[in-house]
């Protein structure tokens, strides 16, 4: 087959501007304020968020981070798209795949054999055990910045949020991706183990 010189213009074209999105959400506490490639923090009250679209940037996307007490450089790197969380906290973040719907109108029953399995998974995803991609857990610590996934479509629940249900569009379940301060996820920790019975 023959190609005309439009006909490959508009295949180089459609080449480099497919699948090379890097999409960055930054959380940290207080302001932000994004320019180029430089993240400014500004400290103050509130945990927020920020998510911005890097296109048809290098391989490896380096960032500047400037903080009140300095700076920090931090590469993000991946071919293709890429949804990526940057944190901008002094705390880890910590995150997973969360199976989310609409909620339900019944009451589910908890047995003690579940509880202690979701005590003894938070306590690993805590002491940054069994966190991986293929897990699809994240332990993201403070001033780093960790790809999430793919799909630039998919939800980030960030630290803080009580969102419980996302609505479904079509057949297909939303990808959902849940994060928690790691001061969050010791206190649930707290919270279940007073669930649980003693075998005294």
């Amino acid at each position: 087959m023959r190609l005309t010189f439009y006909s490959l213009f508009v295949l180089l074209l459609l080449s480099s501007c497919s699948g090379n999105t890097k999409r960055v959400l930054v959380i940290a506490k207080g302001s932000i304020h994004i320019n180029a490639d430089t993240i400014t923090l500004k400290d103050g009250g509130g945990t927020n968020e920020m998510p911005t679209d890097f296109t048809n940037e290098p391989k490896t996307l380096r960032l500047i981070l400037k903080k009140d007490d300095g700076n920090v450089t931090i590469d993000i790197d991946s071919d293709g798209d890429g949804y990526f969380l940057l944190n901008g906290k002094n705390d880890t973040i910590i995150g997973s795949f969360q199976k989310y719907g609409v909620p339900s109108d019944t009451y589910t029953t908890v047995s003690q054999d579940a509880l202690k399995r979701a005590i003894d998974s938070l306590q690993l995803l805590v002491q940054n055990k069994n966190v991986s991609p293929a897990n699809r857990n994240y332990f993201i610590l403070p001033y780093q910045a960790a790809k999430i996934t793919n799909n630039l479509d998919a939800f980030m629940v960030t630290p803080y949020h009580r969102m419980t249900s996302i609505e479904k569009i079509g057949d297909k379940d939303p990808e959902v991706y849940r994060f928690w301060s790691i001061k969050e996820i010791r206190e649930t920790i707290e919270k279940l183990k007073a669930m649980t019975v003693s075998k005294d």
